[in-house]
């Protein structure tokens, strides 16, 4: 062979020659069964971990020997994946074992004149007929067919992961990712309300639409928000004095249609408990004389610094639909009910007795008008005003009127104002005991102001 020769590198001893011809169909061999066992292992992850519950339960009702062996794998399936990987791993440890040694067959040792070509054949050669016959072709076929593949797979994996070393390489890692779980549920990770919101707000997707959107923002805000801020406040509430004769009571129940109602003795700041208006149905034809006080319920009272979260638990827990709010003195300040606890998650819930409870006007893009009792939580969700600012300016206050209040030290006149940031607060009414009517201008975005 002329030292020009292309094939000089392929150059063996004759004896090498001799000797290599039955070896190499021998390393062909086992890497073409390496190679199978490497596409069978993958498949079977894609497969077991692709069955859906139907599946299942088609399995179930099969009652056969190897759908109870698929079923029986499926309900540990730390260990069977444990077992796959160890077998995968093995076996492509095995077939780049058994392509080095090819290599030096074909190609000879490594030398400069070769080194390209090894380098080539080594890592783009056996790393794509690894990736391509041992896991992206069996995959795919697997997860069309998946119950049809854990069927074919789920006897050998059966035999194959109580066979040592499998078995106890299997335990081993079964029991270092149990370990890594316990010490990882350990170092819980403390995340913010903020933090919650700002990751809501980057990953918000187009078709999210906006009530969803508010839903989930609801959710993040949920464990912050306290019962003073979402209760119906003492000045609006309804409740029943227990000197009233039955017929009075069932006049004041037609009037305002709720179906359960505080009982006060004396003032309201004494409520003694809730009457469930459905308890009052057997008795409609009663007179006057009837003792309507026997069917009142024990109430449930909560601090007005209550979490919402928390309340909903205890209305759980007690099967109770009514909390009544009470200040530090122990008066009643209002009552907040479960619905106003699940609206502060889905919005507003209405029915065909619920008048528009919240009094507002949008007057223009950006100008509202609202009733002065308004909470801020509502005036909030409305304007859809960042609740920041007023957040740090507010003490005690819960109402707008409060908040306006609260900020300038007295009872503001007409046409008197505060500012927030950016947004306007405007007296529109007002007496000497509260403010009754402001309009809210929100700041204008710098695309309205430029159209």
């Amino acid at each position: 062979m002329s030292p020009g020769d292309p094939f000089s590198c392929f150059v063996f001893p004759p004896q090498i020659l001799l000797i290599g011809v039955s070896q190499t169909m021998a390393y062909v061999v086992v890497l073409l069964i390496l190679i199978l066992f490497s596409a069978m292992a993958s498949g079977s992850e894609s497969a077991f971990f692709s069955i859906s519950p139907s599946d299942k339960e088609d399995l179930r009702k099969q009652d056969s020997r190897t759908s109870k062996q698929v079923l029986k794998l499926l309900e540990n399936p730390k260990e069977l994946l444990a077992v796959l990987l160890i077998t995968n791993n093995f076996v492509n440890v095995g077939i780049a074992i058994i392509s080095s040694a090819l290599i030096e067959i074909f190609i000879g040792p490594s030398n400069p004149s070769n080194e390209t070509i090894r380098f080539v054949v080594e890592v783009f050669g056996i790393t794509f007929m690894m990736l391509l016959l041992g896991e992206v072709i069996p995959k795919i076929y697997s997860s069309r067919n998946a119950v049809k593949m854990a069927k074919m797979m789920a006897f050998p994996i059966s035999t194959f992961k109580s066979i040592p070393p499998v078995s106890w390489l299997k335990a081993l890692l079964v029991n270092g990712t149990n370990l890594i779980q316990k010490r990882a549920k350990r170092r819980k990770i403390n995340i913010t309300s903020d933090d919650l919101e700002q990751v809501l707000a980057i990953t918000k997707e187009e078709h999210t639409s906006e009530e969803e959107h508010n839903i989930l923002k609801g959710i993040v805000k949920f464990g912050n928000t306290e019962a003073v801020q979402i209760m119906c406040s003492r000045v609006d509430m309804v409740a029943v004095n227990k000197d009233l004769v039955f017929g009075e009571v069932l006049e004041l129940i037609k009037e305002n249609g709720y179906s359960r109602m505080p009982v006060y003795n004396e003032t309201i700041d004494q409520v003694i408990g809730i009457l469930y208006i459905k308890d009052l149905l057997p008795f409609l034809s009663e007179d006057n004389s009837f003792d309507w006080i026997t069917l009142m319920r024990k109430p449930f009272f909560i601090p007005e610094n209550k979490k919402i979260d928390d309340l909903l638990r205890d209305f759980q827990d007690k099967k109770m639909h009514m909390a009544v709010v009470v200040d530090e003195y122990g008066g009643a300040c209002g009552v907040v009910t479960l619905e106003d606890v699940l609206e502060e998650i889905v919005g507003d819930i209405t029915d065909e007795y619920d008048e528009k409870e919240i009094d507002f006007e949008k007057l223009d893009n950006n100008i509202f008008r609202f009733e002065g009792r308004t909470t801020l939580v509502d005036f909030y969700k409305l304007t859809g005003v960042d609740s920041k600012p007023f957040e740090l300016m507010r003490g005690d206050s819960e109402t707008i009127g409060g908040f306006m209040v609260e900020n300038a030290g007295r009872i503001l006149r007409n046409n008197e104002f505060i500012l927030c940031e950016s947004t306007k607060l405007i007296v529109e009414s007002s007496d000497k005991r509260r403010i009754k009517s402001i309009k809210v201008i929100l700041e204008e975005s710098e695309t309205e102001k430029e159209e």
